[in-house]
């Protein structure tokens, strides 16, 4: 063997490799920038994106598809072969903590593919070049969504809490409420595709969503954090932030720097909010913006921020916030921030300075306990076709308490002729905004069908309020980022993603998804 090349044989002997071997798993994690709701209608770059507007075709080949199981490999990987430290003197305790740590991110990867193709080759081993798995069929999504279940369920059995993981060394790592909130995610997912796609069976997978939200709820573990705005900046990092049940760590420093992010990528051009997600933010009353009698029209842009639910600034660049290298943010620059509003998340001025020069380490909330109460409320409503009060006061009345609004409740909603469903899905999109989860969310209701196809409009147009831009505008003023005409949603085909032609031509028993 290579005397500088570690052999298979000789690993898998210590915690230490185990750990390496786990280690690995975390770099599949999602990274910033954060662009991915450029795919549905709450977010625009310079560009349009060609899945948002239904332009795309399948590609040759596609990380998205191959990532996932690259991982998948990884974490077989570490499952079969780390039995062999047991033999080697590992206590079998600490070998069945880093399988549970793989457990769950076979999990991940597979759910990645599931959310995109649906049915996809299910692969629980290792393979040999000549493994008969390689050109296997397609499982169905019920079978693979089963094994993601259980998957986490015995990782959740297994792994330690997040206290006793502790704010050292180990934090950061996947805890017993990470594998018990992402199973809340997937179930919501199914159970709602299922219920409003009109397949499988709905009402298992919200049962076990509520079930799983419940027992983030119950642990102990998790409260909100107690600024919204700070969630994204670097007051926000660490176990004292106890909403964050999964980060993607960055360290703290350039001299101890895990990764880097340049948020300045964000704020010029990348992903802007649209007028569609800046209108979905209630005013302070709790009524939305067609029915508060305390909306009045803005006249210049710093106006629209007035008495509205307090995550909108905390999301959306104002006059007077902190913007570039210390700058103030006056007035949006349309060559960049296309639709007239500037993403603000996790953009922090200094961070533009020396010496970070636009180097970023604010980690990157990948669960939080906001998403957890939003499931637990979302999966209740759907499973029993209401929620109690009761039930609103332990999941979005909190979130809806941080952003200083009135509680959410059914005489409320009765008293102002709302929608509880509605209510519920905005509480969702606005907690969650530019976070990567509109897409899919309007996938998994079906409505991408309805709101993708419609023109990308942004802010209203005001006299003098952009310097000298000159976009296009609407016949009532707004700036049309992309009109209506190009744009698509073919439902018949656009809910579930193509498969890259080469892994057709790969593997001929893969078949492609209907009518791409």
């Amino acid at each position: 063997m290579p005397e500088n090349v570690v052999s298979d044989a000789s690993f898998w002997k210590s915690e230490s490799d185990l750990k390496a071997a786990a280690n690995y798993l975390y770099t599949f994690l999602p990274t910033m920038p954060l662009t991915a709701d450029n795919m549905s209608d709450d977010g625009f770059a310079m560009v349009a994106n060609e899945i948002s507007s239904g332009t795309w075709q399948p590609p040759a080949t596609s990380s998205d598809f191959t990532t996932p199981y690259q991982l998948i490999r990884a974490a077989n990987n570490i499952i079969e072969k780390s039995v062999n430290a047991v033999a080697a003197g590992v206590v079998p305790e600490t070998v069945d903590r880093y399988i549970a740590e793989a457990k769950f991110f076979r999990a991940w990867g597979y759910f990645s593919l599931v959310q995109r193709y649906g049915d996809v080759p299910l692969i629980k081993t290792t393979l040999k070049e000549d493994a008969a798995e390689l050109t296997a069929a397609k499982s169905p999504r019920e079978e693979v969504v089963s094994l993601i279940y259980s998957d986490l369920s015995e990782a959740a059995a297994i792994l330690p809490t997040p206290t006793a993981l502790g704010a050292g060394s180990n934090y950061g790592r996947i805890s017993k409420t990470a594998a018990l909130a992402f199973k809340a995610r997937v179930a919501l997912y199914e159970g709602t595709r299922a219920k409003f796609h009109s397949y499988g069976n709905p009402t298992a997978h919200l049962t076990i969503a509520v079930q799983a939200a419940k027992a983030v709820m119950e642990s102990g573990e998790h409260d909100l954090f107690s600024n919204y705005f700070d969630l994204f900046q670097y007051a926000g990092k660490g176990r004292q932030n106890r909403e964050n049940i999964l980060v993607r760590q960055y360290g703290s420093s350039m001299t101890d720097q895990i990764l880097s992010h340049n948020i300045g990528v964000i704020i010029n051009g990348a992903c802007n909010p649209t007028r569609s997600l800046v209108d979905a933010y209630l005013m302070k009353d709790g009524l939305p913006i067609d029915k508060s009698p305390l909306y009045v029209a803005p006249t210049r842009h710093s106006e629209i921020f007035v008495n509205r639910d307090a995550r909108l600034a905390a999301s959306v660049m104002k006059e007077g916030d902190q913007y570039f290298q210390n700058t103030p943010y006056t007035f949006p620059q349309l060559v960049y921030q296309t639709t007239g509003f500037c993403y603000r998340k996790f953009v922090n001025a200094a961070d533009q300075l020396p010496p970070n020069n636009n180097q970023s380490f604010i980690d990157l909330p990948v669960i939080r306990y906001a998403e957890v109460l939003l499931t637990y409320a979302e999966a209740t409503y759907e499973l029993n076709g209401n929620i109690t009060d009761a039930d609103l006061k332990i999941s979005i009345n909190l979130l809806r308490a941080r952003a200083s609004l009135p509680d959410l409740t059914n005489a409320f909603v009765a008293d102002h002729s709302l929608s509880m469903r509605e209510e519920i899905r905005r509480e969702r999109r606005v907690e969650l905004a530019m976070e990567g989860f509109r897409y899919w969310d309007i996938i998994r209701w079906k409505i991408a069908e309805t709101v993708l196809p419609k023109p990308i409009l942004g802010c209203y147009f005001f006299p003098g309020g952009f310097g000298t831009a000159t976009p296009q505008l609407t016949a009532d003023n707004y700036i049309l980022a992309q009109s209506g005409a190009s744009r698509s949603f073919n439902s018949q085909r656009d809910y579930l993603w193509p498969f890259p032609v080469n892994e057709l031509a790969l593997n001929p028993n893969l078949v492609q998804n209907p009518n791409w």
